[in-house]
């Protein structure tokens, strides 16, 4: 006799379909699982006899054998411990449903009680897709699983309420995600006001926002880098619908959801500078994670103290940030991560932090002042659209009882500029002006002759390279956004100059 059920795998932030088949003959007892499992698979032999023991459920003495179709890809996780033991119930008889169109994922205890897993979203999408009618989850991945719709997800606690509800003994109502909430994410993050005088930096954090470039902050300890950064996405758009599905998977796979359901703010990520390569760009060894550039994907990533960093680290972000997506090869393995992510940066200028402060003496020595600057190498730092220097915020400033301009007013003015963008983009596949390919930029970058005039003196004086030349061009195609002009003229220029003027400062000197 042979049966089948239909569980899900998961390959990058994609799910793929997973028919589990088993089979019983007569002879001594095994249970044998074939399909290309790996270790955790291979463990739920054990967890399933002991699961069906614990519930009451005698097994017959036969010699039972699952496979996991196809068998070709390698299996992983404890996903399949619920399907398999549906199948080992139906051999022995204790359900008799027809379940030709409903779909299985969970991990199951030793008393048969259903835990959570990783990647549910991708998975009851990936079902939806194949024409599943149900699919059952663990209890803990209702919410998440209840986002996608055009499928009934029903949530179960153990085994037993499982063949209650297969065997029509037990009406169970699928789960419904919640009511969407129209209410603004950036109500509960820290806001603009706070930040006492900056009023430059402030500018080129609006500007960056506005075009979704990525920016770096130097300036002395204390002048307020960090709490800059942290009110990036409070001036950030919204998330569109499909921007908080592709988002939510991923935290779904890296099992950092906790339990909720979609996400709706922008993320914000901000590893320490200890992270390695692989906490980074993602991998690991067993099964591929997303690492830290993809659980920013359509947020911030923020890299405090960016020298301290390991090289290795660094540069791992080079790819990522052009391509916005990252491979990661292993043996007979292959995983595709998205991260169209905004990169900012803080730094000090040198190892004590005060090189060029006016207040504070710096104690580095030249060597070591040109040793710190250059662990952040050239072809990173040109990936900066944006360089500002941070300085240090003046007593009048911060005992200034004047309230500065709110989150709230900024966002308007940046929600104003994308969608402009939007219009500008809504034949292709770029978002924002910081991802203008190199056969846009040509028909929107369009500078007058004054304007151009400023460029090339600035070209020659400075010594730009073609990606600095273009990174200029694309925060002055921002900042004429903001302003409302079409054409980009000599001060959108001349703004956007500015902003790439501290890696000449610093690093030439």
């Amino acid at each position: 006799m042979v049966v089948k059920c239909i569980s899900f795998g998961i390959n990058g932030i994609d799910g793929y379909k997973v028919e589990v088949e088993a089979s019983s003959r007569a002879g001594l007892p095994a249970f044998d699982l074939v399909g290309l499992p790996d270790a955790a698979v291979k463990e739920s032999r054990d967890r399933v006899r002991s699961a069906l023991s614990n519930c009451g459920y005698r097994l017959p003495s036969a010699h039972f054998i699952f496979n996991l179709a196809p068998a070709d890809i390698k299996k992983e996780g404890p996903i399949y411990d619920l399907p398999i033991t549906v199948n080992l119930m139906r051999l022995a008889g204790f359900i008799r449903a027809d379940l030709h169109d409903c779909a299985f994922i969970g991990e199951l205890s030793l008393s048969g009680e259903l835990r959570g897993v990783n990647g549910v979203l991708p998975m009851v999408i990936t079902a939806r897709e194949s024409g599943v009618k149900k699919i059952f989850v663990p209890f803990q991945n209702a919410r998440e699983a209840a986002v996608v719709e055009g499928i009934d997800v029903f949530a179960v606690k153990n085994i037993n309420q499982l063949k209650t509800v297969l065997d029509g003994e037990l009406e169970m109502a699928p789960v419904r995600a919640e009511t969407f909430s129209k209410k603004s994410p950036v109500d509960f993050m820290p806001d603009f006001s706070q930040v006492k005088g900056q009023l430059e930096a402030k500018r080129a954090m609006e500007i960056a926002a506005a075009g979704g470039h990525n920016i770096l902050l130097i300036g002395p300890p204390g002048s307020g880098k960090s709490m800059l950064a942290k009110r990036v996405p409070s001036i950030l758009p919204d998330m569109t619908f499909e921007e908080m599905i592709e988002t939510t998977k991923i935290h779904s796979i890296s099992g950092t959801l906790h339990g909720e359901g979609l996400i709706t703010a922008r993320p914000f990520r901000a590893p320490h500078h200890t992270v390695t390569a692989v906490g980074l760009g993602g991998g690991g060894t067993g099964t591929i994670r997303p690492g830290e550039v993809s659980l920013a994907h359509h947020g911030v990533l923020f890299l405090d103290e960016l020298p301290e960093f390991t090289r290795t680290a660094l540069e791992v972000l080079r790819q990522p940030i052009e391509d916005e997506r990252i491979t990661i090869s292993r043996a007979g393995q292959n995983c595709t991560y998205p991260c169209s992510i905004m990169v900012i940066a803080a730094m000090n200028p040198c190892p004590c932090g005060y090189f060029g402060d006016p207040k504070h003496h710096c104690t580095c020595s030249e060597t070591k002042i040109r040793r710190y600057l250059n662990r952040v190498s050239g072809p990173l730092l040109d990936r900066f659209d944006i360089h500002v220097e941070v300085p240090p915020v003046e007593f009048e400033e911060l005992r200034a009882t004047e309230h500065s301009e709110p989150s709230s007013k900024i966002k308007e003015r940046v929600d104003r500029a994308r969608e402009i963008q939007q219009r500008r983009f809504e034949n292709s596949r770029t978002t924002c002006n910081a991802k203008i390919n190199a056969e846009q930029f040509a028909q929107y970058c369009v500078i007058d002759k004054e304007a151009e005039k400023t460029l090339k003196n600035a070209f020659n004086a400075l010594g730009f390279t073609a990606r600095a030349y273009d990174r200029v061009l694309k925060v002055a195609r921002t900042i004429a956004d903001l302003d409302g002009e079409e054409i980009i003229k000599s001060q959108h220029v001349l703004e956007a100059i500015q902003y790439r003027s501290l890696d000449r400062k610093y690093w030439a000197t």
